[in-house]
């Protein structure tokens, strides 16, 4: 083992530390790797600014701009609808449509674009017909990540081991279908196991038929009626800062003296004796505000905002979930002055597999939070245009340009025949889909921008140079013999399912990106130091980049659907090692029959 070997082990080594640990960013780990890799001489500098000029970056980036075109046209949407107006009330029927609609999305587009997409759609058909989104929402992330399998740009690691093959030269790279037999092999096999073991498994937690069955948040609701001595007279509900003072959050204002007009807590409204303040709060506080406020409990009145009350026919809810790009996350609402930037009251926020409703304001959203929100119509439809959240309904088609459906699909068709034909590459093609999106008006230029998720792009970016330093220092090589060494006597299958293994082991803490990069080219040395095809190799990790099924950690599908569907973190490793089990089995089994291993 050189000095280099050391130094690239040592780089690995921390990158998964960090990875794992969560203390940082997974692009910021990435950039630390490749300054690593510059200042200990492993690469040059020209070999670690490579990677933001790979057709594996530039075929990423284009894909997702492809994806927002297809999804601001409306095209994803009207998929959507059809699921919901074919799927019935059959809960079979239901995680079968969108099982299959959700993976043949996700073989086209970005995966975690899809189930943003769908999401909404799924939450609606689960309240309409009363089953519990729980049963249906693992089902559609882990789908969307079985789907990808089946085309070159239906996920990363597809796209990243395709590249690496074709780096080496003297490699065929995959073509852009031959992902599809084992794709869909392994999205078939998905669709069984929920349907027949997974639903059974998967936790009835939460209810359908509406937010107030999803969160009780009833028990937490109050009235209070502003006494002639308050102190609070002449103030604005932000003025008298009731949240941080005294844990009282202000939903809305009942008006006494402007024949029982209901205001927002957020207005300019300075209150006034009888006015009556909409809370959500404990006892304990409610009982200080009575002795210190000069507030009464209404007893006379229940208070249900999710029920039509003519008094507040103007006020809804709605349920969000934090988007995985947003800008929000680590904040809290009080730090983001989320009352006052959005209009609306948070009334409960599903945290870390718990459901809270006190001390809202103090809670640092993470990415897959949803949030229980009341206010007006409008101020819901607003948050419709912000990036930062995701409003778990289906959208008003008339919100998206519906006339351009037919040109961004148009796209969509050419770009496949375009790279099926052979004509371009598959990087050049997309690149050229994603320009047309923006000349035929789909997207602006500024929407093409936010529709890519940058974080991806400087993971790959920052991860392919390590790829290339382990295979110029040699440290792939060496990988790999250990490998065959471990495993090699029982034939290249063995070594190649062992390669699997840890791939799989790798993505369930780690960007299946990262686990691609770092896994194909010790399967390619494994397989050329045994005489064996390194497609086959190949194609077995890319399977395994997919089945990040064990922990809602593993990718971002899983972290969307956390929040929502009330999941708790053992629901993942329950369901999903089964499923990893059975993937397993099937890549041995069918894998070689489709791709030989034997040269």
């Amino acid at each position: 083992m050189t000095i280099d070997n050391i130094l690239v082990l040592g780089i690995l080594a921390g990158a998964v530390v960090l990875f794992v640990s969560e203390k940082l960013r997974v692009d910021v780990v990435a950039m630390i790797v490749l300054v690593a890799l510059v200042v200990t001489g492993l690469i040059t500098a020209e070999e670690a600014f490579s990677g933001f000029a790979s057709p594996a970056v530039i075929t990423v980036w284009a894909v997702f701009i492809v994806s927002g075109g297809l999804t601001r046209s409306g095209v994803a949407d009207l998929i959507a609808q059809q699921v919901v107006r074919l799927a019935g009330r059959s809960q079979l029927r239901l995680t079968v449509l969108i099982m299959i609609t959700v993976g043949i999305m996700s073989a086209f587009m970005n995966n975690i674009g899809a189930v943003a997409i769908l999401l909404p759609a799924v939450m609606s058909v689960a309240r309409e017909t009363d089953t519990p989104p729980s049963k249906l929402l693992i089902p559609l992330a882990w789908a969307s990540l079985l789907g990808g399998n089946m085309t070159m740009i239906g996920t990363p690691p597809n796209i990243l081991a395709s590249s690496i093959l074709e780096s080496y030269g003297d490699i065929e790279p995959f073509r852009f279908f031959d992902f599809t037999p084992m794709g869909v092999v392994v999205l078939t096999a998905g669709i069984l196991y929920m349907v027949l073991v997974g639903s059974r498994l998967l936790p009835r937690r939460t209810a359908g038929g509406g937010l107030a069955d999803s969160y009780p948040v009833q028990e937490y609701l109050t009235e209070a009626r502003v006494a002639g001595d308050s102190p609070l007279i002449g103030k604005t509900v932000r003025e008298a800062n009731l949240e941080n003072r005294y844990g009282l959050n202000v939903i809305h204002v009942h008006l006494c003296c402007q024949e029982g007009e209901t205001v927002s807590a957020m207005t300019e409204h300075r209150l006034e004796p009888g006015d009556e303040l909409h809370l959500q709060a404990t006892a304990d506080a409610i009982l200080a505000a009575d002795q210190t406020l000069g507030l009464a409990p209404v007893p006379d009145r229940p208070i249900q905002p999710w029920e039509p009350d003519p008094e507040r026919a103007a006020f809804e809810l709605a349920e969000v979930v934090l988007a995985p790009s947003s800008r929000f996350r680590g904040q809290t609402l009080r730090q983001i002055d989320f009352r006052s930037r959005f209009g609306l009251a948070v009334l409960a926020i599903r945290h870390e597999g718990m459901t809270l409703f006190a001390r809202l304001g103090d809670v640092a959203l993470d990415f897959g939070d949803s949030l229980l929100l009341q206010g007006s119509v409008d101020k819901i439809n607003l948050l419709r245009r912000e990036r930062d959240f995701l409003l778990l309904d289906i959208p008003p088609l008339e919100m998206r340009r519906t006339q351009k459906a037919p040109v961004s699909v148009a796209i969509l068709l050419g770009v496949l025949v375009v790279v099926t034909a052979g004509w371009l590459h598959v990087s050049a093609a997309m690149f050229i889909g994603a320009l047309l999106m923006v000349l035929s008006g789909t997207l602006t230029m500024d929407e093409a921008y936010r529709s890519i998720e940058w974080k991806s792009v400087f993971l790959i970016a920052g991860m392919l140079p390590l790829g290339l330093a382990m295979e110029n220092t040699g440290t792939a090589q060496l990988l790999a013999d250990q490998i065959v060494a471990l495993v090699g006597a029982w034939g290249p299958l063995a070594v190649m399912m062992g390669i699997y293994l840890m791939t799989g082991l790798l993505t369930e803490v780690m960007s299946n990106a990262a686990a691609t990069v770092l896994a194909v080219p010790i399967a390619i040395d494994a397989a050329r130091s045994l005489g064996a095809d390194p497609h086959a190799f190949v194609m077995a990790i890319v399977i395994a980049a997919s089945t990040s099924f064990l922990m809602p950690i593993g990718h971002q599908v899983n972290v969307l659907v956390f929040g929502p569907g009330a999941y708790r973190f053992a629901d993942y490793t329950r369901v999903g090692v089964w499923l990893n089990l059975i993937l397993f089995i099937l890549t041995a089994l069918i894998l070689p029959l489709i791709w030989p291993l034997a040269r």
